[in-house]
């Protein structure tokens, strides 16, 4: 049995990236740094991806797309884009988070970069468990992160280190949507459940309630 042909995708930083995954191998990947316009840019750009390997949307057999955490916006973009595609081609859509991507050998930490001196963290159990996934505030207690060895792992990993007393992994940065495939991949095969994808935000919005009273709706 061939494995699937997936279109992966995610905007939820300063990019549009999408890669194309079949049969195993990656057969293109783009990344285009943007701090907007994700929204107008993300089909075109799906569309030469597909083009560029010969390929149209019903020679797809699953939808990939990156949940965050990240950017509010982008990931919006990006998830609702996905739900739309897999309901329009009758295909499933997987939904793999940024501390997947980073995920390395367990028991591990993942430590993403926050606004503010913030971090995203979530804990990766050796026996495939996984904790919550938290937003670290710069003084907030951390106790019940700590543990001898601790690995941490993830670009928010060195300035975590000292507080969290864990020692942080050298790691590659990945190419994200090429994991995000390969992830998606890999549920499809475990026969992990495709519904529909969710945003993983983490943190509340950064929006000011309206000054102005809301309308009066008439009946």
């Amino acid at each position: 049995m061939t494995s699937p042909t997936i279109l992966a995708f995610d905007t939820s930083a300063a990019h549009c990236a999408a890669a194309l995954r079949s049969d195993g191998s990656l057969l293109d990947v783009r990344e285009e740094s943007m701090a907007r316009g994700q929204a107008e840019r993300l089909m075109p750009l799906l569309e030469e991806v597909l083009a560029g390997q010969g390929l149209g949307w019903r020679d797809l057999d699953a939808i990939a797309v990156g949940v965050g955490p990240g950017n509010f916006t982008g990931i919006r973009i990006s998830v609702a884009a996905a739900r739309g595609l897999a309901l329009s081609l009758g295909v499933p859509a997987v939904g793999v988070s940024n501390f997947e991507v980073w995920a390395a050998d367990a028991p591990c930490l993942i430590c993403l970069d926050a606004p503010r001196e913030q971090a995203f963290v979530q804990m990766f159990e050796a026996d495939g468990s996984r904790g919550a996934p938290r937003l670290l505030q710069p003084d907030a207690p951390v106790d019940d992160l700590r543990r001898d060895g601790l690995r941490l792992v993830g670009p928010a990993a060195p300035r975590l280190a000292e507080r969290l007393k864990g020692e942080p992994v050298e790691a590659e940065p990945p190419v994200l949507p090429a994991r995000i495939a390969e992830i998606a991949a890999r549920k499809l095969a475990d026969g992990a459940e495709s519904g529909r994808p969710a945003p993983l935000y983490v943190r509340p919005a950064d929006a000011a309630p309206p000054r102005d009273p809301a309308p009066l709706i008439l009946p």
